[in-house]
């Protein structure tokens, strides 16, 4: 398993609920790091993409600097929902910022890690989709990415999150498929401080809350048996956050012997 698919799989793990020992959090952590990208690697990428050594003249940094991802065919890695990026700026940016959240995640204290999450923290304050109102192409959804590692690595950023929110909701409007960018950004409200979250979350509860109850999920392809159990667990994630609610943080979707479908028991 490549550090991709690793990334892949552990946030599905544990956004359906799974907790790891800290024997496999250590395997997981050592995994990643085996990825590394070398500098010659990544000057070879940055060349590929028209970026000269990854600065422009304005002193944006707008391509990862740790992990690159490997050549894929000429395919760009999809997101952990399963969208296929068309640009680099996305599909790289959302491989380095998955895994670098994920080591955090798994290894807070690691000072390799800290010094990584602090380059890449000061690298993103140079980018459009990091910092600024930007909602061009896949800008608009690598910014939420960008939100979901903050909302990781510097939830006490408040003022730099909610640059992040008004950037989403000025945007999400002019999407064709919106539905991808709601996902990732209802999965970031799942896991920012409560405090910050609560009143997004309160926006969004009419749409959540139908999958909880009455709603259910096809579950034909391999895509719908990977990707909807998540969106599930994700919307369970943000409603378990409210107390009247708690009851149902551990508990799983269910595949009903009567339709076939995706379901889930909130009562």
């Amino acid at each position: 398993m490549n550090a991709y698919e690793l990334m892949i799989k552990t946030n599905h793990y544990l956004i359906n609920g799974g907790s790891l020992a800290d024997s496999q959090k250590s395997n997981i952590v050592g995994q990643l790091f085996s990825a590394l990208t070398k500098p010659e690697k990544a000057k070879s990428f940055y060349k590929a993409v028209k970026f000269t050594n990854n600065i422009d003249g304005y002193g944006r940094q707008m391509y990862p600097v740790f992990f690159i991802p490997p050549y894929n065919d000429g395919v760009k890695l999809k997101t952990i929902y399963n969208q296929t990026p068309k640009t680099h700026i996305f599909s790289a940016n959302m491989y380095e910022l998955e895994i670098i959240r994920l080591l955090y995640l798994l290894a807070p204290n690691n000072p390799n890690v800290k010094e990584i999450v602090d380059k890449t923290l000061t690298r993103l304050k140079t980018t459009c989709f990091g910092n600024c109102d930007d909602g061009v192409g896949e800008c608009f959804d690598t910014s939420l990415v960008v939100l979901r590692f903050l909302a990781t690595v510097s939830p006490e950023d408040t003022d730099w999150i909610k640059g992040r929110f008004d950037n989403y909701y000025c945007h999400v409007g002019d999407r064709k498929r919106p539905w991808f960018a709601k996902w990732y950004f209802w999965l970031c409200l799942s896991e920012l401080p409560f405090e910050i979250a609560e009143s997004e979350i309160n926006k969004y509860k009419g749409e959540i809350m139908p999958w909880l109850t009455t709603k259910s999920a096809v579950m034909n392809s391999e895509h719908d048996k990977t990707i909807h159990p998540v969106i599930i667990c994700m919307l369970r994630n943000l409603m378990s956050r409210y107390p009247e609610y708690a009851h149902i943080k551990e508990r799983q979707p269910y595949i009903s012997e009567k339709d076939g479908r995706l379901h889930f028991d909130i009562a």
